[in-house]
């Protein structure tokens, strides 16, 4: 049994998910975690992660481990997702393809022998971030592959028209401007972003834009008849003619010329009607039924998508993309500017610490944190801290170290308490002991490291979200503290991981913001 699964299902898809972000009932976040990732042990990380870095491994034991080594989230908004189509600039001289609904294995595109419209290449962007589709480029069934564009199309105007005087035989449909704004989250060299809530946007040119589209509205669907077969014998040295295109819809017409032979040598639609999903042209008027066998013309008409083109952009652009911004900088504690980070995902519906609510905030942090007094040295970002707790041994390693405010950030991932010669569940001697999870406690034992030699004991009188250790500005320390300890703001290994990505080390500064854009193809 012969099945598929269609275009429309992927851009459901994308729909779907555009949806579910804007959802208040969920939060979305991007993700950034492991600091760590060249150990010799544990989960995957391998020496030479930099130079080999391996890929995720999709199953329960990896997400739980990912789970573990997450530092820091960015909430996604509505704002900071966008639909997605393949960047085709316009360059002079290049031939480009006419929008039709009908590409298929049978009737492949003429210059870039696709199977499909969507990967056509029927659209494009001019040097003003203007995105237009090709309504016609010169071609017939004498000349398939049409003419090489020569004009670059400028103009923003509502009905499809030529670009420039060279007489290249191009139509070009102005569909979107990409914003200054969209060009500054979302551009990249392979894709140009969609404008978000195309159905619904009160934005000026979108809605007029789609407005122009919709045939129930303007009676304008079809604006192309296509000259397969010219056919001969019909009338001769017809100019002008209005003929009506009959199908499913209703309204359309087109306008033909014939030479001297009776072949018809031009078309153009001077009604574009409403809801059609095919048509043929009557051409009775022009003296069919005297046209011998074999000599009839065939005209196609093209059949936008939808109710007329710029009316459902997705649909006609075929958006199975989608581009997810995050902008990570230092206008919060919760992502120290010391860290490092080699795994970027993206979660859905984490949980607040120590509830089942989704947790809902702009950001958050998922590792533990001591306020420390006394320190000596300075430890390593990635480095294993160690205290002596009721029941043996805390162990954590090290995300972040910050000088100014003296707070270890640290998680504590399963690597801990594997066996340290196989990393994996192998029996060893200490396991008793050494194999739990015990949590660093506020008490004058000391927390040290014993790579970089650094010690320090815990803040145990301090309470609260801030600090002033200088005695003249308050730092904000982005969790609260109690006697010296913090603990993260989500549930460890809450939410789903949707995506998840592994990455050469990231080493952040002071100076540094990081962009992180991740592409999602359905």
């Amino acid at each position: 049994m012969a099945a598929i699964v269609t275009d429309q299902f992927r851009i459901l898809n994308a729909n779907n998910f555009v949806e579910t972000v804007d959802n208040s009932a969920n939060s979305y976040y991007v993700v950034v975690g492991l600091a760590n990732p060249a150990l010799s042990v544990g989960f995957g990380r391998t020496t030479a992660w930099n130079t080999n870095t391996p890929n995720p491994i999709d199953n329960i034991n990896y997400m739980n481990h990912t789970g573990d080594v997450q530092i820091f989230g960015k909430k996604v908004t509505g704002g900071n997702v966008r639909r997605l189509i393949t960047r085709r600039n316009w360059t002079q001289g290049t031939r480009y393809e006419m929008f039709r609904h009908d590409y298929s294995v049978s009737n492949p595109s003429p210059v870039t022998n696709s199977t499909r419209l969507y990967a056509a290449n029927y659209y494009v962007m001019n040097k003003n971030f203007d995105v237009y589709v090709c309504i016609d480029n010169g071609s017939s069934g004498i000349s398939t592959s049409g003419n090489a564009s020569q004009d670059e199309p400028l103009f923003t105007d509502l009905e499809p028209s030529r670009a420039g005087e060279s007489g290249d035989g191009y139509i070009w449909k102005y569909l979107f401007t990409v914003p200054p704004s969209d060009i500054i989250k979302f551009d990249s060299t392979e894709y140009i972003s969609v404008p978000g809530s195309w159905p619904t946007s009160s934005e000026t040119q979108i809605q007029s834009v789609r407005e122009n589209g919709d045939s129930t509205i303007n009676n304008n669907q079809i604006k192309k008849v296509y000259i397969d077969k010219q056919g001969f014998g019909y009338s001769q040295n017809i100019v002008g003619r209005e003929v009506d295109i009959i199908g499913d819809g209703s309204g359309a017409k087109v306008v033909i010329d014939t030479d001297s032979n009776g072949k018809i040598i031009k078309t153009n639609v001077s009604s574009g009607g409403q809801g059609y999903t095919y048509g043929m042209v009557d051409l009775g008027p022009l003296g069919n039924s005297g046209v011998t066998l074999g000599n009839h013309a065939k005209l196609i008409p093209i059949i936008p998508p939808s109710r007329g083109h710029g009316f459902d952009l997705y649909k006609e652009l075929g958006t199975d993309k989608l581009l997810i911004y995050a902008r990570f900088d230092d206008s919060t504690k919760d992502f120290p500017t010391d860290t490092k980070f080699a795994q970027i995902s993206i979660i859905k519906n984490p949980t607040s610490i120590g509830s089942t609510s989704t947790y809902t905030a702009n950001d958050f942090s998922s590792v533990n944190a001591v306020k420390v007094v006394s320190p000596t040295g300075t430890p390593t970002i990635g480095e294993k801290i160690q205290q002596s707790v009721t029941g043996g041994t805390a162990e954590g390693y090290i995300v972040s170290y910050d000088t100014d405010t003296n707070v270890i950030k640290y998680y504590q991932d399963r690597s801990l308490y594997f066996n340290q010669t196989t990393s994996d569940q192998t029996d060893y001697v200490g396991v008793t002991t050494e194999a739990k999870v015990l949590d660093f406690e506020s008490s004058a034992e000391s927390i040290i490291a014993p790579t970089s030699g650094f010690t320090a004991t815990v803040d145990q009188n301090f309470t609260g979200i801030s600090t002033n250790p200088t005695g003249n500005k308050v730092i904000s320390l982005g969790v609260n503290f109690t006697n010296g300890l913090a603990s993260p703001e989500i549930n460890k290994g809450s939410g789903e991981i949707i995506y998840l990505d592994n990455r050469p080390l990231i080493t952040r500064n002071s100076r540094q913001k990081e962009d992180i854009k991740i592409i999602l193809e359905f």
